[in-house]
């Protein structure tokens, strides 16, 4: 499945890569393109002969991406047509409002035996994200990431951070107080909620690896001296904290004991 997945997003950014590019130089569509040296036996990329229905001799002949192939032995006077070869213009094809796509795994049993798409020569370069997406055409800033949406298939655009997403907030405990609401409704640090209200998209908190809890600035140990538990899922994660007179746990929450949760998912 890996390799599905790497296949699929290369796939997506080729294909977004054509279909979202800003300004450029489509294949030649006007001016002249040079004869090339005939068809001969065993010529590749020849111009092939023919005549019209009033023996007009003209000349076919492929160029930007397309390659053809005359025969040196069997049927000589025969030239194949096929797909790939050298772009001898900057190319675009435009999808309009028709689907374009591109299937790799048709037929196949497993990830191993499905078609690759493969990318080679693409080279390094640093730069910013980008901090919206353009949907009017217009050239944009920065760097998106490309997605492939599991429902439909195709290729959309994604802001780095949408995917990944963190929070903080803090709480200012009352003496002995030991549960803690993380919330997407607006609250304080002095009414059980937390300083900042979280998006939907935020919660619930993920697993204790992702989350960290400090008590006055001292990290606690997940698991051990605070718990997350699920009030409801849609709105409303708690915190509790396992504070009490035992050995791991020698200590207890005193009234202005700044309580802050951070996190990331």
């Amino acid at each position: 499945m890996k390799k599905t997945l790497q296949n699929t997003v290369k796939v997506g950014a080729v294909i977004a890569l054509m279909l979202s590019a800003g300004a450029v130089s489509a294949q030649t569509i006007t001016g002249d393109i040079a004869k090339a040296e005939n068809a001969n036996a065993g010529k590749v990329d020849g111009a092939v002969r023919v005549i019209d229905n009033k023996g007009t001799i003209k000349y076919l002949q492929s160029s930007n991406g397309i390659t053809t192939l005359t025969n040196t032995t069997n049927n000589v006077t025969t030239t194949t047509w096929q797909l790939g070869g050298t772009l001898a213009s900057d190319t675009e094809i435009n999808a309009a409002t028709k689907d374009f796509k591109i299937t790799l795994e048709a037929g196949a049993t497993t990830a191993e035996k499905a078609g690759r798409f493969i990318l080679n020569g693409i080279k390094a370069k640093s730069g910013v994200a980008a901090t919206e997406i353009k949907t009017d055409g217009t050239a944009g800033t920065g760097y998106t990431l490309l997605v492939r949406d599991e429902e439909t298939g195709a290729v959309k655009k994604m802001l780095a951070t949408d995917l990944i997403i963190s929070g903080q907030t803090y709480f200012t405990a009352t003496d002995g107080q030991e549960k803690f609401l993380v919330t997407t409704a607006n609250g304080d640090a002095t009414n059980g909620l937390g300083s900042e209200a979280m998006v939907d998209s935020q919660i619930p908190l993920p697993n204790f690896d992702k989350v960290w809890v400090y008590r006055n600035g001292a990290k606690l140990i997940a698991g051990l001296d605070y718990t997350i538990d699920d009030v409801n899922t849609s709105q409303i994660n708690l915190i509790t904290v396992d504070a009490g007179p035992t050995i791991t746990n020698d200590w207890k929450v005193y009234a202005g004991d700044i309580i802050e949760v951070q996190y990331y998912k």
